[in-house]
């Protein structure tokens, strides 16, 4: 139970600094998503810094690494809102938008992954 607790306590976190991201004035140019791309590659690079820190440091307990990973990390990161977004490019004949938004989030996403362990030295 207070795994739960603890996942609970990170995704709140995560979730109340995604919107704050989200009401950012912002125009996007061309009904492109910029706000959830910044959000979604950002939680791939600390989710990366996090996952070489606890090969590196073993002193982090598994409870700090709840938080962070499962909890701040998934409660800040949008992939439902992302699936929606690229539907919605879709439907409103934006297919273009659609493909990159696509590609940039997930290749940018997996390399900035694999930066944030680079820079942790993993």
């Amino acid at each position: 139970m207070l795994n739960c607790l603890i996942v609970a306590l990170g995704g709140g976190i995560g979730a109340c600094l995604r919107y704050l991201i989200g009401i950012i004035p912002l125009k996007e140019p061309y009904a492109f998503p910029v706000k959830t791309l910044v959000i979604n590659l950002t939680g791939c690079f600390v989710i990366g810094l996090i996952a070489a820190l606890a090969v590196k440091n073993t002193s982090l307990s598994p409870k700090t690494m709840l938080f962070i990973k499962t909890g701040l990390c998934g409660g800040f990161t949008t992939f439902s809102t992302f699936a929606l977004e690229t539907e919605t490019l879709i439907k409103t004949g934006h297919v273009g938008i659609a493909i990159l938004y696509v590609a940039l989030s997930v290749i940018v996403g997996v390399g900035l992954t694999f930066a944030g362990q680079v820079v942790i030295g993993k």
